[in-house]
């Protein structure tokens, strides 16, 4: 599926293809702070199949509770989350889009949660979403 999005100020925008049948809901602690919120939805996307057509994100260095590096892609005018991916060499990495920052997010209905375990305890059961390995 080909999905466009864009930060909220407009100074970078984008388009890749995705499988939108491996849209996920995260639950860790790092999506959690990260996003200021319950949770967040990505949707996984080959690097070779993402496109900046404007602007360039600016990247955090995160160094998640396994000790693995992540890239923490965002606009730097705006703040807006864009995508996260490891921190190694480009070129066959994955990058989880944010799917609050694309065009199609009301299409994009995720399938499985992972990092279960740390949902905040408030949160309503996800009617038809699968948890996956690590929940």
């Amino acid at each position: 599926m080909k999905v466009d999005g864009s930060c909220h100020c407009g100074a970078i925008r984008f388009e890749a293809e995705i499988d939108p049948d491996k849209v996920r809901v995260c639950h860790c602690t790092d999506c959690q702070q990260l996003s200021g919120t319950a949770f967040r939805v990505v949707a996984p996307c080959p690097e070779q199949q993402f496109h900046l057509l404007r602007g360039t994100p600016r990247i955090y260095i995160k160094t998640a509770e396994s000790g693995r590096h992540r890239q923490q892609a965002f606009c730097a005018d705006c703040g807006s989350a864009l995508y996260a991916t490891s921190d190694e060499p480009a070129g066959a990495r994955s990058l989880g889009l944010r799917v609050g920052v694309l065009a199609q997010r009301a299409e994009l209905v995720p399938k499985r949660q992972f990092w279960v375990k740390s949902a905040l305890p408030w949160l309503p059961a996800l009617p038809g979403v699968a948890v996956g390995d690590n929940g």
